[in-house]
């Protein structure tokens, strides 16, 4: 049988702070929210290794690393609000949970924002709701963020999304520049001034494309 707390103290040690991540409220949340609870049964085991997870519906939970670090480049306001752009089981939402006054999750499956809400509630956390609905769309009734995560690489920033920034609010995510699939992207964060967003990369980081955001691809004869 696993020992899921000895596991998770691992990550923390092995993956997490020797990859840059010092933020001590990010690495406490990180320590204390079991993951194992956010895979599915059968992969739980795999729960805290340092790669991408298959959550089903062709979605993954994020490495831990590089969530953690896309987190603490966002340096979430304890007293703001934060985005979850395609939330998956809600494990990045549970994390910044601990770091904001109110998180909402936004997820297009169906399946998979159900086993959110639902873990979400048996861990006792009642400061992140999840809405079921396109995550390309936002959550607008509750906008303006003062962070954004993509739960997921996408090709780039979306302008409706964007526009549910704060002034002075922060987008982090893995942007591909259009790329498909698992390939190389570049963390990066985008600060909105003046409804411009400014973006500056912070590390290369390889995480699967939210389907919601690929890159239709038209042929014209």
């Amino acid at each position: 049988m696993t020992d899921f707390a000895a596991a998770r103290a691992n990550m923390v040690e092995s993956q997490i702070r020797p990859n840059k991540v010092t933020d001590p409220a990010l690495i406490r949340a990180l320590a204390a929210l079991p993951r194992e609870q956010f895979v599915p049964v059968g992969r739980r085991p795999l729960a805290y290794v340092d790669e991408d997870l298959p959550i089903g519906g062709g979605r993954y939970l994020m490495e831990p690393m590089v969530l953690a670090r896309l987190i603490q480049t966002a340096s979430p306001d304890p007293d703001g609000i934060a985005l979850v752009v395609g939330c998956g089981t809600g494990y990045a939402a549970a994390v910044l949970a601990r770091l904001c006054e109110t998180v909402i999750g936004v997820e297009s499956d169906k399946a998979l924002a159900a086993r959110a809400a639902a873990t979400l509630t048996d861990l006792g956390i009642d400061n992140a709701l999840i809405v079921e609905g396109p995550a390309g769309a936002g959550y607008p009734k509750q906008a303006p963020y003062d962070t954004i995560l993509f739960d997921g690489a996408i090709p780039e920033f979306p302008d409706t999304l964007a526009a549910q920034c704060a002034e002075g609010g922060r987008m982090v995510g893995v942007l591909t520049g259009g790329g498909a699939g698992i390939g190389v992207g570049r963390a990066t964060v985008g600060i909105a001034y003046g409804g411009i967003v400014s973006k500056r990369p912070v590390f290369d980081a390889g995480v699967p494309l939210l389907p919601e955001f690929a890159e239709t691809r038209v042929f014209r004869f």
